[in-house]
């Protein structure tokens, strides 16, 4: 108990309890230096403030001024091997060796022992900045393409055959092959497809997104899509087989570099479709005359049990086929080529298959890939045949350049109407460019028409090279079948590329009959 804290019984006892306590203070205050200069705080002292940057001078602390040592071993810990600050760091020091030799001591006691308290808080606070430096170092990242890197050559291929024979089938086997379809969707394409007992036609789905053709499972309308391999861009346009829709697969064959006649291999549908009224016969012929120069057969459904990629049935149709493209204007050696494949389980397309070893060509899609160039004009006049127009934050317009090139911002000439138009965005596929060649499919934005004005079959032009416009014209005809008698007056459809039209045929004489446009 201290002394101090009872009370003494005389003054005697007081004095007595006094000089104990100063007995016991004599040791520490010996201890002290009696000749230390007293404190004088500088008012005028610099402001601290905390720097990051190495220092390379170690002097800058006052060696004149006596500074009381505090222990700083909980600081040392906390150091990291590299600080900032007034580290005493020779600048012939490298940044690794000082981070491979934390705890050696440097000249003048090391850092701890000549810095007071600031200092060293400004050792410990640069950590967590060059935590943060770290983490914002960039990711590496693949180069971009090149912009002056050539485009891939863009092919327009529609799909035609009969009704049944398989052509979505075949094209969203090929979207999914090439992975532009995912398994996910074509999972749930597969759900549905079983949930209104058309267990085979959710291959089909990926190409034809209207409700009333999944339905029905017919094609209506061209479907469209696209894949890529290493050399090329392929557009498949998926033709409508049924006869009501004939119109429609016109319009898709005539924006095509190459046809794909899908027959089916099934015993009594191959008849069905090459018998007069069967689209194979006529799908084979307007597709020539709508300017297609090369065909690819594609015998479908060889995995058939009626079939059994049977190489007697494959040469069967092959051979009933043959005589009547040479008859229709194609040449067999050099336009036609023959191929066996499955659309449903993807034989043949991609990868080889060990159920046909007697057929040693390509698959579908490495053929196609193996095709020469298509010889195209990108120098030429600007022509784009109009698809089809709507209004989106202003007129848009579909079609396929035949030739020249199109950038954004250039000025075009619609005709016949010679309405100048500004481009002022193009899509190539749905994706944005600046620029497009001949035989991209384009969705132009047009400045300086409107959506009314426009009719398909119009033609975009440069100024510069219009094309020609007329209302009669000379044309050689042949007639393949056809129930009622031509004489003159009467009345046609007349489809030229993307153009329709109501004419009436009159002749001039018997030898060359004529065919007058009524409505253009």
């Amino acid at each position: 108990m201290d002394p101090r804290d009872t009370a003494p019984d005389s003054w005697e006892q007081e004095d007595d309890v006094e000089a104990t306590i100063d007995t016991q203070l004599d040791p520490a205050f010996t201890a002290l230096n009696v000749n230390a200069k007293p404190f004088v705080p500088n008012v005028n002292a610099a402001e601290f403030v905390p720097t990051f940057t190495m220092k390379t001078n170690s002097d800058n602390l006052d060696s004149s001024v006596a500074v009381e040592k505090i222990p700083t071993t909980e600081v040392s810990e906390s150091i990291d091997p590299v600080e900032n600050g007034n580290t005493e760091m020779t600048t012939e020091e490298p940044w690794d060796q000082k981070e491979a030799e934390p705890n050696e001591e440097e000249p003048g006691g090391g850092p701890d022992e000549d810095r007071g308290p600031a200092v060293a808080a400004t050792m410990e606070e640069p950590a967590p900045e060059m935590m943060e430096e770290e983490e914002e170092m960039p990711v590496p990242k693949i180069p971009p393409t090149q912009p002056d890197a050539p485009k891939k050559e863009h092919i327009n291929v529609v799909f035609i055959g009969h009704v049944d024979a398989g052509k979505s089938t075949i094209g969203g086997q090929i979207m999914y092959l090439t992975g532009m379809v995912d398994k996910r969707t074509l999972e749930k394409y597969e759900r549905e497809a079983k949930e209104k007992n058309r267990e085979t036609w959710y291959l089909s789905w990926a190409l034809d997104t209207n409700q009333e053709e999944r339905d029905k499972g017919k094609t209506v309308e061209v479907g469209r899509a696209y894949f890529e391999t290493d050399k090329k861009h392929f557009t498949i346009l998926d033709a409508p087989g049924h006869k009501s829709f004939v119109p429609n697969m016109i319009g898709g064959a005539s924006q095509a570099d190459l046809a794909v006649l899908v027959i089916s291999a099934r015993k009594g549908e191959f008849e069905t479709g090459f018998e007069k009224g069967g689209q194979t016969r006529e799908h084979a012929m307007l597709a020539k005359t709508a300017g297609v120069k090369h065909l690819i057969v594609l015998v479908n459904k060889m995995d058939d049990p009626t079939v059994h990629w049977s190489l007697e049935r494959y040469e069967e149709c092959k051979e009933k086929l043959v005589p009547f493209l040479k008859k229709v204007g194609f040449n067999p050696k050099k336009d036609i080529h023959f191929m066996p494949c499955s659309g449903l389980t993807g034989a043949n397309l991609k990868e080889p298959t060990d159920m046909c070893s007697w057929y040693t060509g390509l698959p579908f899609i490495p053929h196609l890939d193996s095709l020469p160039h298509f010889n195209r004009s990108s120098d030429g006049p600007v022509r784009l045949p109009i698809v089809d127009k709507y209004k989106d934050m202003g007129t848009v317009v579909l079609g396929k350049l035949e030739s020249g090139s199109i950038s954004k911002a250039q000025q075009l000439v619609m005709m016949p109407n010679r309405h100048v138009v500004e481009v002022l965005s193009l899509l190539s596929d749905d994706v944005e460019t600046d620029d497009a060649g001949p035989g991209e499919n384009l969705k132009l934005r047009l400045k300086g028409i409107e959506e009314e004005e426009i009719l398909p079959g119009f033609i975009l032009c440069n100024a510069e090279n219009l094309c020609h416009s007329g209302r009669t014209f000379d044309a050689q005809i042949v007639i393949i079948e056809h129930k009622s008698i031509i004489c003159p007056g009467y009345n046609a459809v007349l489809h030229i590329h993307t153009c329709i039209e109501e004419v009436q045929i009159t002749v001039s004489s018997e030898a060359q009959p004529v065919f007058h446009t009524v409505t253009f």
